[in-house]
C-alpha cells in the first residue's frame, strides 16, 4: 500500500527555485561545423492526467524552435507503459530529451534504458525508481506518506484486468491534492477529465533504470501533495546526481509554473 504524508493544502503560492546545480552533458549534437540539431522533446504524462496538462509547457518550448511530442500513456502497468513508450521512442531519429512527470517518471525511467538517442531524463515531481522497486516503495522513501491522497482514491473494475482496478482521485479532492496553486477554474475540469491508472501500476517493478547511463534532472515540488517531497528528495539525490530544481508547487508543476519547467528542460537540452 501507499503511503503518503498530508501536507498543507495552501492556496497559490509563488513560484520560488531554491536550488540549481551545475548543468550536467549537452543533449544537442552538432552534425557541422555550422549546424546544431535542436533535440526532439518527449513529454510523458502520468496518472490521473493526460497530455494537454503539458500544454504550457509545449508551447514555451516550441516558440523556442523545439519539436515536441506528447504521446498518451496508456497507464496499464509499468512494464507494459515502459514498452509501449519503449517502441514510440524507436520510431524517433535524432537526440531525444524525455521528460517525465509523476508516474511518467517511472515508465521513462523504463523505457529509455539502452535507447542511445535519448541524451537526457528530466523528472518533472516525478517516480525515478531504482532497480527491483515499484513506486510505492520509491513514494515511501525518506519516510514519505502518501496515505491522504490514498484514502480519496476511486476505484472501478476494468474489463480483462486480472483482478485490478482502475484509479482516480476523487473530484472534490483533486484540485488540492494534486494542483492547489492552478487556477481552480481549470483543476476543476482536469478532475473531470482525469485518464485512470490501473492498480497493477503499483506493483510493477522497474529493470535497469535509464537514470545510471543518461544524466537526469529534476524538479522537486515542495508542497506536492501527491509524491511526498521527501521521497522525491530522496529519489533526486541518487537519479541526477547534484541536477536538481527545488520549487515551491504542487504536483502539477508544468500547469502551475510552466515556465520554470521549461527552463529546466532547456538546460538538459543544452
Amino acid at each position: 500500500m501507499l503511503k503518503w504524508k498530508s501536507l498543507a493544502l495552501a492556496g497559490a503560492v509563488a513560484v520560488s527555485v531554491l536550488a540549481v546545480a551545475p548543468v550536467g552533458a549537452s543533449a544537442e549534437t552538432v552534425t557541422s561545423k555550422s549546424h546544431t540539431v535542436k533535440p526532439t522533446v518527449v513529454l510523458v504524462h502520468g496518472a490521473w492526467a493526460d497530455a494537454s496538462g503539458w500544454n504550457g509547457v509545449t508551447q514555451r518550448l516550441q516558440a523556442k524552435g523545439y519539436q515536441v511530442i506528447s504521446p498518451a500513456n496508456p497507464l496499464r502497468g509499468v512494464a507494459e507503459d515502459s514498452a509501449y513508450l519503449k517502441s514510440f521512442l524507436s520510431t524517433i531519429s535524432g537526440p531525444v530529451v524525455l521528460v517525465g512527470h509523476s508516474y511518467g517518471g517511472a515508465v521513462i525511467t523504463n523505457a529509455a534504458t539502452g535507447n542511445e538517442n535519448v541524451k537526457s531524463l528530466v523528472y518533472i515531481s516525478a517516480y525515478a525508481p531504482a532497480q527491483g522497486e515499484t513506486i510505492a516503495q520509491a513514494g515511501a522513501l525518506a519516510g514519505g506518506d502518501n496515505s491522504v491522497l490514498v484514502s480519496h482514491l476511486v476505484k472501478r473494475p476494468y474489463p480483462n484486468s486480472g483482478g485490478y482496478a482502475d484509479t482516480t482521485v476523487d473530484p472534490a479532492w483533486f484540485p488540492k491534492l494534486f494542483a492547489a496553486d492552478a487556477p481552480l477554474s481549470e483543476t476543476r475540469l482536469m478532475a473531470t477529465q482525469q485518464r485512470p491508472l490501473s492498480t497493477a501500476a503499483f506493483e510493477g517493478t522497474t529493470g535497469v533504470p535509464a537514470w545510471k547511463s543518461i544524466p537526469a534532472y529534476y524538479m522537486v515540488a515542495l508542497n506536492d501533495q501527491t509524491i511526498p517531497p521527501v521521497a522525491e528528495k530522496a529519489m533526486a539525490a541518487r537519479a541526477a546526481k547534484g541536477r536538481t530544481v527545488m520549487i515551491h508547487s504542487s504536483h502539477a508543476a508544468m500547469v502551475a509554473h510552466p515556465a520554470a519547467v521549461t527552463d529546466l528542460i532547456l538546460r538538459a537540452s543544452r
